[in-house]
């Protein structure tokens, strides 16, 4: 839990008027304890029913960046350069279904962990989560959508403590995820590339100064 004086430390204005890095210093890397502490933060971010669909992939190697700079796909190598200047490219994968084996293995861990000291309480979770599970599946159709959701809040979220510990992230949609899934060998996994984020430091020398450009508060919110 973030302190009381950490908050007071929190720069919103600053983040509020800030363009995303698109340009990054290939000089800086980030040093492993704030790497660490990211990666953290990334582990611990919640998924509805705590499904933890995703595996990630760090790339933090001259090889793995340009093992995906150069599967982008022909009409996205203009993020080539964002990817191989970065200090780290975070892979975000989401599982292409959810086998019963999955599932289980989230219950034990749960279990382990306790999570639920009452075990009828864990019993009744496991009954609920199985439902609301198989609504998604079998009802609404959108399993695979509905799991996406849950990779892309762990991205926004994941920004925003990057932000916090002086990193610069950028998401990036611009690839074609058959060509990196066949690099990365993600198929195999039961996973997909759903997302990529870029992290490291701006390129002092290219970074936008404009103002940023959004809706007036009327246009954005209704107050019920």
């Amino acid at each position: 839990m973030i302190t009381r004086q950490r908050q007071d430390d929190m720069d919103l204005g600053k983040l509020m008027n800030k363009h995303l890095t698109r340009y990054f210093d290939p000089s800086k890397t980030i040093p492993e304890e704030t790497l660490q502490q990211l990666l953290g933060f990334l582990r611990s971010t919640p998924s509805s029913t705590n499904v933890q669909p995703n595996h990630f992939y760090v790339l933090a190697t001259p090889e793995g960046k340009e093992r995906l700079a150069a599967n982008l796909g022909e009409r996205f190598q203009d993020n080539s350069e964002k990817i191989l200047n970065a200090s780290h490219t975070v892979i975000l994968t989401t599982r292409a279904d959810l086998p019963g084996g999955h599932l289980q293995a989230v219950f034990d861990k749960e279990r382990a962990d306790g999570r639920f000291p009452d075990p009828a309480k864990q019993a009744r979770w496991e009954s609920m989560t199985r439902d609301f599970l198989n609504l998604r599946n079998y009802g609404y159709k959108d399993l695979n959508h509905w799991m996406e959701k849950q990779t892309y809040l762990a991205m926004g979220l994941t920004m925003m403590a990057a932000a916090e510990l002086g990193v610069e992230a950028m998401p990036l949609e611009g690839f074609d995820p058959t060509s990196v899934d066949k690099a990365f060998k993600i198929r195999e996994t039961g996973h997909t590339t759903t997302v990529l984020l870029a992290l490291g430091y701006p390129d002092p020398a290219k970074v936008y100064n404009s103002p940023i450009s959004r809706f007036e508060t009327d246009q954005l919110f209704t107050f019920v």
